[in-house]
C-alpha cells in the first residue's frame, strides 16, 4: 500500500492553537465540525487555569488519482521529521483601523496607515522570532519556541511535540502580554511598546516511506486567543468565508444539490445557538422565541420542500440582509457588526451579510430546490468517519470554529485571508521560501500598495497572518462588545444588546451557573419562577470594573483567565420545559464573581473624550456627563454604563 502513495499532505491545512495559562495541561482543538461537547470544567485544570488548545496535525497519503490511501504514521515503514516556525510580528507591522480591502479604508487619514512603534529604527528588534524547530519520530519529547525576543525581552511562543503515532501537536503561548518600556494601553489594537505571545507560521514534514522520500504539502498554524464559548459558531464562519472565496475563483465546485441539513439548517441553528451568548438573539431566536428555528414543528416546515411552505421560506430569506436593498440599516438579520463598523456609519459594511455562496444556497432552498436530508448525528470521533472524508473534515473543523465576522480586525485572523492569492490550493497557505526577504512597503501601507501585485497578500512567512491583529489581543477582546451608542443617539430606538461583534468567541450576556442550578432543579412547594430565571442573562464582562474602557482593557491583560467559560450542560429535570442542552457560563474566578450581573451592560461612546487637546479633568467631565445622560434617558444604574472614548468604533476620529 505504501507504493500507492505518490503525495502526502498535512491536515488540517490551517490549524488553530489557542493560548491558555495552564502550566501543564492542554487539549486538542476540534477535529470534527460538530464535535460532542466536553464535560463541564474540562477547559480548566485543577488549579483553575485555562488549558491551552493544541493544534494537532496528521499526514495523509494520496495516490496518483488524488484518492486518500491512508493516514501516514510513524510506523515501521515511515520516517517522519516535522518542522515548525512560529513568529510574532505585531509590533513591527502597520496599524490596524479598518480592513484595507474595503472602500471605507480609502478614507483613512495618513496617520492611520503608519507603522506601529514607528520611532523604533531597529525593526528586527520588534519581531519575536525564535527560528524553526524540528522533531523526528514518535513521542519525541518537546521542542520549545523559547528564544525569541522583543527589545531584549524573551517571549516564549509555545512548543511542539509528537505522540506515539508521530502526529504533531503545536501549542502556543500562555497568554503573556506586556510592555517592554512600561507604556500604558492607548487603544484596542495599536499599542506601541506592547507585545503578546500569539503567533503563526508554517508546518512542514519530511517523510520517507520504505526508503522513498515522498513530497509533502505543508500546512500553517495560527496561535489565537482563547475560545470562551467552545462549541458555538458564528453565523458566517471562517470556513464559510474561505469556501466562498474558492468557489468564486473556480477553485472549488459549487454544491450540486442543496441539502437542508448540510447547507441550510447549520445557518439557522447558529442564529438560535447565539442565544447562549447574546440576550438579543435569545429573545428572538432562543428557546420559545418567535424565530426558534429548532422547534420541531417549525423545523419540519422549514425542512419541507413543498409549495405549501414556500412563503415561510421566502419570508425568512427576505429578513436576511441584502446590501443593495438595506444599506447600513441595522434591522435585517444577522444583527452583527461588519468590517466597516463605525460610530457614524459610512457604508453598508456597517453590518454583516452572509456570503454569496450561502445566499445562493438559500435562494435554491426558497425555491424548493433542495432535499430534506438526514438529521442523524455525524461521527463521534474522526476515526468513525470514512477515511476518504477525514482530511476535509480536519480542514473544516479547524476553520468552522473561527470568526469571519467582523474583520475589525477579528479574533484568530483577519481580512488578508479572503484573498485567493494567499493560497496554493484551497485552504493551503502559500509559503515564502526560507531566507527570502519580504519587500519593504514604506512608512505607510496604503490600500493600493496592500492590494497590489507587490503587496503582502501573496506568499507568507512566519508571523505574517497574525501581524495584522491587535496587540495585545486582550485589548481587542475587551472591546468587542455590543449595542454601541453615543450621546448623539440617546433615544428610544436603542437596543443595549444589539448589534454585536463576536459573541460566539467573546460572549456578551450569559446564563450563569447559579441560574442554571435553579432552572435544573425540579419544582418544589416553594414558588420559584424558573422561566424568569432562565431568561435572565448576566453581562459576561461584568468583572471589568475600571471607570473607562482603557482601564478595563488594562484589567483584561491581567484577568483574562478569570472570565467564565460558556460550557454545554444537560438539562436533567426531564419535563421538556427547557432545552435539553444549555450553554452555561462557569462561575468566574474571584474577584470577578462578586460583581452585579448588569455591570457594563451599556456601551457608551464619548467621542470628545478622546480629543488630544483635552486635559484629564475635562475628559472626566465629558464622561460623567455621558453617564448622567444615559441614566436619565434609560433609567440604568451608573455601574451598568461602560463609558469612554472607544477607538474601536471611531477609525476616522469623527469626534476630533
Amino acid at each position: 500500500m505504501a507504493g500507492d502513495i505518490v503525495r502526502i499532505a498535512v491536515h488540517p491545512a490551517i490549524g488553530i492553537a489557542r493560548v491558555g495559562n495552564s502550566a501543564t495541561e492542554f487539549f486538542h482543538g476540534p477535529e470534527l465540525p460538530d464535535e460532542r461537547p466536553a464535560a463541564p470544567g474540562f477547559h480548566r485544570d485543577a488549579q483553575g487555569a485555562i488549558k491551552r488548545q493544541g493544534a494537532r496535525f496528521r499526514l495523509y497519503g494520496y495516490d496518483a488519482d488524488g484518492r486518500v490511501v491512508r493516514e501516514v504514521t510513524a510506523d515501521g515503514h515511515a520516517r517522519i521529521t516535522w518542522r515548525v516556525h512560529l513568529a510574532n510580528k505585531k509590533a513591527a507591522w502597520y496599524q490596524f483601523h479598518l480592513a484595507l480591502d474595503i472602500p471605507d479604508a480609502r478614507a483613512l487619514a495618513a496617520d492611520r496607515l503608519t507603522l506601529r512603534n514607528k520611532a523604533e529604527a531597529d525593526r528586527a528588534s520588534l519581531v519575536i522570532d525564535p527560528g524553526s524547530r524540528t522533531l523526528s519520530g514518535s513521542s519525541a519529547g518537546t521542542a520549545a519556541f523559547d528564544t525569541g525576543k522583543i527589545k531584549g525581552v524573551t517571549v516564549r511562543l509555545g512548543e511542539m511535540r509528537t505522540d506515539a503515532l508521530g502526529r504533531l501537536t503545536v501549542l502556543g503561548g500562555t497568554g503573556r502580554s506586556g510592555s517592554w518600556n512600561q507604556s500604558p494601553l492607548t487603544g484596542f489594537a495599536n499599542n506601541d511598546g506592547w507585545y503578546d505571545d500569539t503567533a503563526d507560521g508554517p508546518v512542514s514534514a519530511t517523510v520517507t516511506l520504505d526508503g522513498r522520500q515522498i513530497p509533502v504539502d505543508p500546512a500553517w498554524v495560527v496561535v489565537a486567543p482563547p475560545n470562551y464559548a467552545p462549541g458555538l459558531k458564528s453565523i458566517r464562519t471562517l470556513y464559510d468565508l474561505l469556501q466562498d472565496v474558492f468557489i468564486s475563483k473556480g477553485r472549488l465546485p459549487r454544491p450540486e444539490k442543496v441539502s437542508f441539513t448540510a447547507h441550510i439548517e447549520p445557518v439557522l441553528r447558529r442564529f438560535c445557538e447565539l442565544q447562549w451568548v447574546n440576550r438579543g438573539f435569545a429573545v428572538q431566536f432562543g428557546w420559545g422565541a418567535p424565530h426558534h428555528f429548532l422547534d420541531p414543528r417549525r423545523r419540519a416546515r422549514l425542512a419541507a420542500p413543498d409549495d405549501r411552505n414556500r412563503e415561510t421560506r421566502r419570508q425568512l430569506y427576505l429578513a436576511l440582509r441584502h446590501y443593495p436593498r438595506d444599506g447600513a440599516s441595522p434591522a435585517p438579520w444577522p444583527w452583527i457588526y461588519g468590517d466597516a463598523m463605525a460610530s457614524r456609519p459610512r457604508s453598508q459594511l456597517q453590518h454583516l451579510a452572509l456570503t454569496a455562496t450561502q445566499d445562493a444556497l438559500l435562494q435554491r432552498w426558497v425555491a424548493g430546490d433542495f432535499v430534506p436530508g438526514n438529521s442523524a448525528d455525524g461521527p463521534a470521533t474522526l476515526a468513525d468517519a470514512p477515511l476518504a472524508e477525514q482530511p476535509a473534515l480536519l480542514d473544516r473543523a479547524a476553520l468552522d470554529h473561527c470568526l469571519a465576522d467582523a474583520f475589525h480586525p477579528g479574533c484568530e485572523v483577519t481580512w488578508p485571508l479572503r484573498h485567493d492569492t494567499l493560497y496554493t490550493a484551497p485552504f493551503r497557505v502559500r509559503q515564502r521560501a526560507p531566507g527570502q526577504a519580504e519587500p519593504s512597503y514604506g512608512a505607510e501601507l496604503t490600500p493600493d500598495v496592500a492590494l497590489s501585485a507587490r503587496g503582502p497578500l501573496h506568499a507568507q512567512g512566519p508571523g505574517d497572518l497574525t501581524r495584522w491583529m491587535a496587540v495585545p489581543w486582550q485589548a481587542d477582546t475587551a472591546s468587542c462588545r455590543y449595542g454601541y451608542e453615543s450621546l448623539a443617539g440617546l433615544g428610544p430606538r436603542y437596543d443595549p444588546y444589539l448589534p454585536t461583534f463576536w459573541p460566539a468567541r467573546v460572549p456578551n450576556q450569559v446564563l450563569t451557573e447559579e441560574a442554571f442550578r435553579t432552572v435544573n432543579t425540579p419544582p418544589s412547594s416553594e414558588t420559584v419562577d424558573r422561566d424568569a430565571v432562565f431568561e435572565r442573562r448576566a453581562v459576561w464582562l461584568r468583572g471589568l470594573t475600571g471607570a473607562t474602557n482603557l482601564q478595563q482593557m488594562t484589567q483584561m491583560v491581567k484577568d483574562w483567565p478569570k472570565l467564565g467559560i460558556v460550557e454545554a450542560r444537560d438539562y436533567t429535570v426531564g419535563d421538556g420545559r427547557f432545552p435539553t442542552r444549555m450553554h452555561v457560563e462557569s462561575t468566574p474566578l474571584a474577584p470577578l464573581d462578586a460583581e452585579p450581573y448588569d455591570r457594563n451592560l451599556i456601551n457608551l461612546h464619548v467621542p470628545e473624550a478622546g480629543l488630544p487637546t483635552l486635559d484629564a479633568d475635562a475628559a472626566d467631565t465629558a464622561l460623567s456627563r455621558a453617564v448622567r445622560a444615559a441614566v436619565e434617558r434609560w433609567g440604568y444604574d451608573e455601574a451598568e454604563v461602560a463609558v469612554g472614548y472607544i477607538d474601536k468604533i471611531d477609525p476616522f476620529h469623527e469626534g476630533w
